[in-house]
């Protein structure tokens, strides 16, 4: 915002300018120290079929919900279409992510205290009326606050969606179960992502949102009969 709005840089710059907090971030992972794990550890076989039946339930929720949950690009082809200039799209999504950062720590600690499952489908709930809104709205300025309120649900999802995919898995397999969870969000939303393309192109600008909002209903009745025996405190 500062370089783009304040100083008027070239958007050229300000990817360039990017390069150096990338370089800090490098540099301060290469400082963590990190627990050797027991040496037993490594000739361990991690098998599928180890993990739980309620933590594969709890993936087959978050299949359906995030089927159609497409790229945030039709997002900003969405702002842009409603006449929003390159820099007013750029601030918009600056905001999007400043949303998403404030919102991920407090919600992810609510989910400690209350559960994983009350705050994972108010995210949902969220996600279900931004895109119902991207579908209806022809406002910028609706599109913008619709915008930043899909930050609440960018900030919140994927991690307590982590935390719950890691509670849900025994503890020698959290890490197994956190991939096996980042991966069916993220093919879910590379499918996704090829649906909502081939849908604006033939019935325009609505019917991904629309495929969006049909998901994430499924995703929300899924999530709550899937998961209703669940217990809401996080495991010990």
């Amino acid at each position: 915002m500062l370089l783009l709005y304040a100083l008027q840089v070239d958007i050229r710059i300000v990817f360039y300018a990017a390069f150096i907090p990338a370089l800090l971030a490098l540099a301060i992972v290469l400082l963590v120290r990190e627990r050797s794990p027991p040496s037993s550890a490594g000739q361990k076989v991690v098998h599928p079929r180890e993990l739980p039946g309620q933590y594969w339930k709890y993936l087959v929720a978050i299949a359906i919900f995030s089927i159609g949950n497409s790229s945030n690009a039709f997002i900003i082809l969405r702002t842009q279409e409603v006449g929003a200039s390159v820099l007013t799209t750029t601030l918009a999504y600056a905001g999007f992510n400043l949303v998403a950062a404030l919102m991920s720590y407090p919600l992810t600690a609510l989910s400690d205290r209350r559960g994983r499952r009350i705050i994972l489908l108010g995210s949902c709930v969220v996600f279900l009326a931004a895109y119902a809104g991207f579908a209806l709205a022809d406002s910028l300025t609706t599109i913008v606050l619709l915008f930043l309120l899909y930050g609440v649900y960018q900030g919140s999802f994927r991690s307590v969606g982590r935390a719950f995919a890691s509670d849900l898995a025994p503890e020698q397999l959290r890490a197994s179960g956190i991939g096996w969870f980042s991966a069916t969000v993220g093919l879910c939303q590379l499918i996704a992502s090829l649906l909502a393309g081939l849908l604006w192109d033939h019935f325009g600008h609505a019917a991904p949102f629309i495929l969006g909002v049909g998901s994430a209903a499924a995703g929300i009745v899924a999530i709550t009969v899937l998961l209703w025996h669940e217990n809401q405190a996080v495991n010990p």
